[in-house]
């Protein structure tokens, strides 16, 4: 049995939807879906929005202007991410401010910017932070020799941004509180801790 399709010989012009399908997009419509998409998933600042339009290649201008009316209705507020940003990942992972100021400038947020957010973190707020992640990783690594306790709560904490001397000193004043001894051997940073 024949194929009941008809198919169209070469000479025929093609559909006039195929034509519509085939145009090349506008790239002020790229660059709007690529904002909206990336904002639906979670908040962005603008330096990753035109970081993404760019691997895109869409055009600067046209990026700059899509992102200037999506700061103008309020969709991309550089201020109001690093005041977020700042706040949950001190709250829940525990991070110094230099960490965040870190975090902050990768993400593409201006330093003028980022030192208003980290204003949010006090040295205070940072030492009970970095008081809890000690306990923490201290009372994980319970069953362990002295050093390697020690060794593993200076790693974790130094991945979190945290000074040694600070460190030190709340060690110090967990093994203390733990019973343990807290003027033992030096540590691997010439400390005693």
């Amino acid at each position: 049995m024949r194929d009941a399709r008809r198919r169209r010989p070469a000479s025929e012009p093609p559909e006039a939807g195929a034509a519509a399908v085939d145009r090349e997009p506008d790239p002020e419509e790229v660059a709007r879906a690529i904002a909206l998409r990336l904002l639906t998933a979670a908040p962005r600042s603008r330096a990753q929005l035109a970081e993404a339009m760019a691997r895109r290649d869409v055009p600067v201008t046209v990026a700059d202007r899509v992102l200037d009316r999506f700061t103008e209705v309020g969709l991309v507020d550089d201020a109001a991410y690093a005041g977020s940003l700042v706040r949950t990942r001190h709250a829940e992972r525990g991070l110094s401010r230099t960490a965040l100021a870190n975090e902050l400038r990768r993400k593409g947020i201006d330093p003028v910017t980022a030192a208003t957010a980290l204003e949010e973190v006090g040295d205070e707020d940072e030492e009970t932070a970095a008081r809890a992640l000690v306990v923490r990783k201290l009372a994980a690594t319970r069953g362990l020799d002295r050093q390697t306790r020690i060794r593993r709560t200076y790693g974790t904490l130094g991945r979190k941004g945290y000074p040694p001397g600070l460190v030190a000193r709340l060690v110090r004043d967990a093994l203390a509180d733990e019973g343990a001894d807290p003027d033992g051997d030096e540590d691997r940073f010439g400390t005693d801790v």
